[in-house]
């Protein structure tokens, strides 16, 4: 009798997939879900139960994503693979998921992405989020590389938030000519650049936020007015309301439909426009909006050049009361100095008329030629003495 309840439980068990479900992990039947989570997995599971359409592993540390690690997930849409302590992305990893609509990599350490990490047949993916993954600058460039060999041309959205990026070359974007969302809030650039946003046509959505932007520049104006008529987001970044913010205030009031937070932009310098709205800027910026304040700086200024003025007069009276003082010492230094020249001068000269005088250039030869061949004096030895012989005496 107990053996029919035990068998229909294995039965209703296997039906649910239970038996199939990876150790560790939670499979729910109705959507093809298998959540893992914290279960110490050290790979991707091999074995996933059939029909599984979206797999989420999180806080696990599959330091490694391989070409073989998903033989069997044919019918993967969705794949999560966040904080897992991902490293490497091999050649090829995701590409046995032929129907992948969706990899979220976030939270990982990539150190190496291989430049066909991201390649699929047929590029189903649409939605692709690293934030948070990118372990230095060489993974920057690695990604780069794998977005334009990965031949993602129905990518839609990309997040690449919070990954500490300061700089974008120009054209890194321009392989995803679908994409509709860019996200790289959360990070440290400081500007954008000409060509940066090249090949985004379709782009609806560019969010910017939390940067390092402290001065828009007009190539950066010209830059985002490319993307037409995509929707900017330029919060919380530490923008500096001087005098180079004018244009950048102008623009946000033209381009207010187009900048969504723009009653979010405030100024963080100077001290005394600190919170205030980069679109409302006004005569309290100094020397660049009105006279209020464009008085007391220019005053400021002059009393500076009055002040400089001064002190450089007084250098002036300190130094000519030193030559008075000393004139005489001077007048001798000068006097000796030229005296010196004129005695180095002479001398050039007389050797200049030698030189150039065939005369005396000869005699010179002869004489030094006379002193080679005339018979030296014989050798006085140097215990000899010299006498003096009176002029009276006859030898």
């Amino acid at each position: 009798m107990l053996l029919v309840p035990l068998l229909l439980c294995v039965l209703l068990c296997k039906r649910a997939g239970c038996a199939e479900c990876v150790v560790g992990c939670e499979c729910v039947e109705d959507t093809h879900t298998v959540r893992c989570v914290l279960a110490s997995l050290g790979r991707v599971p091999p074995a996933l139960p059939k029909n599984t359409r979206s797999l989420l592993i999180r806080g696990d540390h599959i330091h490694q994503v391989q070409q073989n690690s998903f033989s069997r997930a044919e019918n993967l849409s969705t794949l999560e693979l966040t904080h897992s302590g991902i490293t490497e992305l091999g050649s090829h990893a995701f590409s046995e998921l032929r129907v992948l609509r969706r990899l979220d990599l976030s939270g990982n350490r990539l150190v190496l992405i291989h430049p066909e990490a991201f390649f699929i047949l047929g590029s189903p993916l649409q939605q692709l989020s690293l934030r948070g993954s990118l372990y230095n600058s060489t993974s920057v460039t690695d990604l780069i590389t794998a977005l334009r060999w990965g031949a993602l041309s129905s990518l839609l959205e990309l997040d690449l938030s919070g990954n500490r990026l300061v700089l974008l070359p120009p054209g890194s974007f321009s392989p995803l000519p679908s994409l509709r969302r860019l996200v790289l809030a959360n990070n440290s650039l400081v500007a954008v650049y000409s060509g940066t946003f090249s090949g985004l046509e379709r782009l609806q959505e560019l969010d910017l936020r939390s940067n390092a932007f402290q001065a828009v520049s007009l190539e950066a104006l010209r830059e985002l007015e490319k993307l037409g008529q995509a929707q900017l987001l330029l919060g919380q970044n530490p923008y500096s309301c001087s005098c180079e913010a004018q244009e950048f205030s102008h623009w946000i009031n033209r381009s207010s439909s187009q900048v969504r937070d723009a009653d979010k932009l405030l100024c963080a310098s100077p001290a005394n426009l600190q919170g205030v709205l980069v679109r409302l800027l006004s005569s309290r910026s100094p020397g660049c909006y009105g006279k209020a304040d464009a008085e007391p700086a220019e005053v400021t200024l002059q009393t500076s050049y009055v002040f400089l003025g001064l002190v450089l007069g007084f250098v002036g009276m300190i130094f000519l009361l030193v030559i008075y003082l000393n004139r005489r010492g001077i007048e001798k230094w000068i006097t000796d100095l030229h005296a010196a020249c004129r005695d180095v001068l002479e001398g050039y000269h007389y050797r200049y008329e030698q030189d150039s005088d065939p005369r005396l250039r000869n005699l010179s030869t002869n004489s030094q030629h006379r002193l080679r061949h005339e018979p030296r004096p014989p050798h006085i030895p140097a215990d000899a003495r010299i006498t003096h012989i009176p002029s009276d005496v006859t030898l």
